[in-house]
């Protein structure tokens, strides 16, 4: 069991640490709960390009000094922008805790977004942009985004469009920081041979002075899901398919189970339904997976592959058939028990990621205001029945109620 402490600092920013003995790399980072979500069509990719500008200048660092603070020990600094979180964070040997602590302080809060900068990211991010849309198997997964959260922020591209990209100033930064920054949606996040008392401290001395900030921002919640059927166009050689639908949010009781059920459809494994029929047994694919990512508010459930334009009809029809076995047969109890076994066993391993371990401590706290142990998890896991499995797949895979978007060559 991994065990680990939680400290809240005046200005309300969290800090949780969880120390591990067995490693001399420490990691660490700066979350904030702040996403794609919380633009809007005239900001679109804001928070993605904030992102990419804590690299290029603060008040007392240029560009070359804040990337060469922790590369020149052999550390790595990074970060990344998804739906609703935005994480700054550093891996380097633990007797450099300090400097990398420092270091993500002073990104994240002290940035100036000069100018020029500003317009060479710009290209680079736009450049970005064209070597994601040139890959179906991403450029795929916004287009469903899209179609199932239709007029609503979830459904927008992290990246942005080139026209917002292009259309981006350092007032725009200055005004998306100063209208969703809130010191209580924030958390430093720690895992590494280092004591609490001492991250603790490091956090006081560097993150303790911040301003207490807050937002009075609220997330719009997604409410209007209409399936639909969607037909895209594309200079590809492959036939894509995405089929999905909305799904159930962080804090629904039956996300467990729901994760479960999708791992046995169409998880990681080369033993799941999807792959054995398609790939295995028909030769369809050459990789199908289905994927459910919880919200706070809402969720997605999506099965995407790719194939020959002239096996996606068959293709589509072999998932559907599959959709309907698991609504109208119920697992037996040899299969209930190695779903079980095997989901617990990819979670085992996940357990072993200590920079995993970092990021996902970071989001329990902020989207639910606690840490899910692992035994907490294997529990839910464990009292999981096939009925409530069978259950959860007539909620979710009536065939009328699911989208479907394929992306075709021209």
């Amino acid at each position: 069991m991994r065990e680990y402490g939680i400290y809240t600092l005046k200005n309300g920013i969290r800090v949780v640490h969880n120390q591990v003995t067995t490693t001399k790399i420490v990691h660490c980072g700066i979350m904030l709960d702040i996403g794609s979500r919380d633009e809007d069509e005239s900001n679109q990719g804001i928070a993605h390009f904030w992102e990419h500008m804590a690299f290029k200048g603060t008040k007392k660092r240029k560009s070359f000094h804040i990337l060469n603070r922790l590369e020149s020990l052999g550390g790595e600094l990074n970060a990344f922008t998804d739906k609703e979180k935005i994480l700054f964070y550093a891996s380097l040997r633990d007797e450099y805790t300090e400097r990398a602590v420092e270091l993500l302080a002073d990104i994240t809060f002290e940035s100036i977004f000069p100018k020029a900068q500003i317009e060479k990211e710009r290209q680079v991010i736009l450049e970005e942009m064209s070597m994601y849309y040139d890959d179906p198997e991403d450029s795929i997964q916004d287009e469903f985004d899209a179609t199932i959260f239709s007029g609503h922020s979830l459904g927008m591209n992290t990246l942005g469009t080139e026209k917002t990209v292009k259309s981006f100033s350092r007032n725009d930064f200055l005004r998306f920081v100063k209208q969703h920054l809130d010191t209580r949606k924030i958390v430093f996040t720690c895992v590494g041979n280092i004591s609490f008392d001492r991250v603790v401290q490091l956090a006081e001395k560097y993150l303790g002075h911040i301003p207490k900030m807050t937002s009075d921002k609220r997330r719009k919640k997604f409410t209007n899901y209409k399936p639909k059927e969607v037909e895209l166009r594309r200079e590809i050689k492959q036939a894509r398919c995405a089929m999905g639908r909305t799904a159930y949010k962080l804090s629904d009781e039956k996300r467990t189970p729901f994760y479960m059920l999708t791992n046995i459809l169409g998880g990681s494994g080369m033993n799941s339904r999807l792959n054995l029929v398609l790939r295995e047994k028909h030769g369809y694919v050459y990789s199908i997976g289905s994927q459910f990512v919880p919200f706070t508010d809402s969720g997605l459930f999506v099965i995407s592959f790719g194939t020959d334009p002239s096996q996606l009809k068959k293709s589509i029809s072999l998932v559907k058939v599959e959709l309907s076995k698991m609504r109208h047969e119920r697992l037996g109890v040899k299969q209930l028990s190695a779903s079980k076994e095997q989901l617990l066993g990819h979670l085992a391993m996940a357990q072993e990621s200590n920079i995993s371990y970092m990021i996902m401590m970071a989001r329990n706290l902020l989207d639910m205001g606690r840490i899910s142990s692992f035994e907490e998890i294997q529990e839910r896991i464990k009292e999981t029945t096939a009925i409530q499995l069978q259950e959860l797949a007539n909620e979710m895979f009536v065939e009328r109620d699911l989208s479907c978007l394929v992306m075709l060559p021209k």
